[in-house]
């Protein structure tokens, strides 16, 4: 099986606002940079949505080492909340209905094919390709043509 490492960052301008994400696939030194800007989201949307980008862009299934600075993203699969969601009807610990499902119920199906380590990295700290990652991100939010995030509309 082949390894993939993946790095991601999500940003938004407003929570929500003008948003975007970054992501750099390397596969044996062979680096592929994805990026892509929305009108009006969330930061935990596009980190979430930077981890499918990165997931969606493999042919094949793969070993995948996926890093993040998003503690929500990481820690809904190696603290194990997102199966806590789903045997609770998709309702969180206080029994409110989980923000970005859809984004969750995607990642899901993913892993099903990938196999993917979460790992965590401090963001804005000299992390060379996380600090890559919040430039195409930002970037990408300030982009003209920003793209609608249908998703998020429909659950306001």
């Amino acid at each position: 099986m082949k390894e993939v490492t993946i790095y991601t960052d999500g940003a938004c301008s407003g929570n929500p606002g003008k948003g975007g994400f970054g992501v750099i696939l390397n596969y044996m030194g062979k680096i592929k940079e994805i990026s892509e800007g929305f009108e009006c989201t969330t930061n935990n949307r596009m980190e979430i949505m930077a981890a499918l980008t990165g997931l969606k862009a493999l042919k094949e299934p793969c070993h995948v080492i996926l890093y993040s600075d998003s503690k929500y993203l990481v820690d809904s699969i190696n603290q194990k909340w997102i199966d806590s969601w789903q045997k609770n009807g998709w309702k969180n610990s206080k029994k409110e209905k989980v923000k970005n499902r859809e984004l969750f119920e995607e990642l899901i199906e993913l892993l099903k094919i990938h196999d993917v380590e979460f790992k965590w990295v401090k963001g804005h700290d000299g992390h060379a390709e996380n600090e890559r990652c919040d430039f195409l991100a930002t970037t990408a939010a300030k982009r003209n043509n920003l793209k609608t995030d249908n998703a998020y509309i429909e659950n306001l």
